[in-house]
């Protein structure tokens, strides 16, 4: 009941009660890039045609509650997949090329709520709430499950404005922050059973934001750094005696860039990277760039 009020009350920061203010920013950006490539049964050189989409939207509700209070909310969602040929042979032994199952290439939901209290003075007050998952997660084909995992976050402390102006920001804060990661594992797959589990942790949270536009706000650059370095864990007795007992203690790492830029009003070229490290997952780095080339509408 806890986790079903928490998701209720960020959807309803980030939708509802921001349109009741007086409106400050309000941003949607919606995008579908794509790239394709296909080859007849006859077609020699051992080429395979491929069809590659993703979807992107972008929205950002920034109001002013009261005079010292600015309420900012994020939402970022992308879906892709990638469709790819190969190579069978026919009943009578020819070669023949088919479409095989897509693929997911991208898939993300992020929503942030960041509450501001501005003193005017060197650093401000805020609170904030995260919700990070994903539509689809293929890991195992046979058992489908949306909306896994789920990683909430809850922080508070205080942040810094450095310089905002019509053509960008750096807004850079450092707090305590309490995550819950809520995950469906599967214990079975005939027949399908599945088991919610859920991990907490505590510790220091540091996220910077950066964005700037460029040459008349035709191209635009926005990063987010974020690092977390956990205190506690509530699986710590647990993991006692294990090779991974102590991994929840290293700092975890995400950074991501986005650099747009609009050929035409409807026409965009976009790259996005990600570097992600939580040495609970992998011991290495892992790094992913979508470079694409499509439409893009503003909505607002």
């Amino acid at each position: 009941m806890a986790r079903v009020f928490m998701l209720a009350v960020l959807g309803l920061a980030l939708f509802v009660l921001p349109a009741l203010a007086t409106p400050l920013t309000r941003s949607a950006d919606l995008g579908l890039n794509f790239n394709q490539a296909s080859y007849s049964d006859s077609w020699t050189g051992g080429d395979r045609g491929a069809l590659a989409w993703v979807w992107a939207a972008n929205v950002v509700f920034e109001d002013s509650l009261s005079v010292p209070l600015n309420w900012r909310n994020t939402l970022k969602l992308s879906f892709g997949q990638t469709h790819t040929q190969s190579e069978r042979l026919d009943a009578d032994s020819t070669q023949a090329l088919y479409w095989q199952k897509p693929k997911k290439s991208s898939d993300r939901i992020f929503a942030e709520s960041l509450l501001r209290w501005k003193t005017g003075r060197l650093v401000d007050p805020f609170a904030a709430v995260t919700f990070e998952s994903q539509f689809f997660d293929a890991s195992v084909a046979e058992v489908p499950r949306y909306i896994n995992p789920i990683l909430i976050s809850e922080a508070a402390g205080v942040g810094r404005t450095f310089f905002k102006d019509d053509r960008g920001e750096l807004y850079s804060r450092l707090g305590f922050a309490l995550r819950e990661n809520i995950h469906r594992d599967i214990l079975t797959i005939e027949p399908e059973l599945l088991e919610t589990n859920s991990e907490t942790d505590g510790g220091l949270d540091w996220t910077t934001d950066f964005s700037r536009t460029f040459n008349d706000k035709q191209m635009k650059y926005v990063t987010k750094l974020r690092v977390f370095q956990a205190l506690f864990n509530s699986k710590s007795d647990e993991l006692k005696g294990q090779y991974n007992e102590d991994y929840w203690k290293t700092a975890d790492v995400a950074w991501e860039n986005t650099f747009s830029a609009a050929l035409t009003k409807y026409v965009q070229v976009q790259l996005f990277t990600e570097l992600l490290y939580d040495k609970e997952i992998d011991k290495r780095g892992r790094f992913r760039e979508v470079l694409g080339l499509g439409l893009s509408y503003k909505l607002l």
